[in-house]
């Protein structure tokens, strides 16, 4: 019966720590994600809407906003960006995500 006991302390333990691990990661700050420092990511610019703030790139992962390659419509921070591209340009740019809206705070067009 001696050898039992720490042998059952131990199987409950084990048993435990997927439920404590799993506790601990729901309450990690996941607020702070949108806020990481965005890093340069490549795309084509396939369509630019000035009137609106938008525009649209097939771009590929974005890792700070953990997004996939696609295209997509973005808004833009700054509207005189969309004057320094046109449709068919490959860019380097950055994207955050504000408020839920993804949003281009930088672009520049490669060359």
């Amino acid at each position: 019966m001696k050898t039992v006991k720490p042998f059952l302390v131990a199987l409950t333990f084990a048993a435990s720590a997927p439920f404590a691990i799993s506790a601990h990661a729901q309450a990690m700050d996941h607020s702070k994600m949108d806020r990481m420092p965005a890093s340069m990511s490549e795309g084509e610019v396939r369509k630019i809407d000035k009137e609106a703030k938008k525009i649209t790139l097939k771009h590929g992962d974005i890792k700070n906003l953990d997004m996939p390659a696609m295209t997509m419509v973005f808004n833009v921070r700054d509207k005189a960006m969309l004057g320094q591209v046109k449709a068919g340009d490959t860019v380097k740019f950055k994207a955050v995500n504000e408020a839920g809206k993804f949003t281009v705070t930088d672009l520049e067009v490669v060359r």
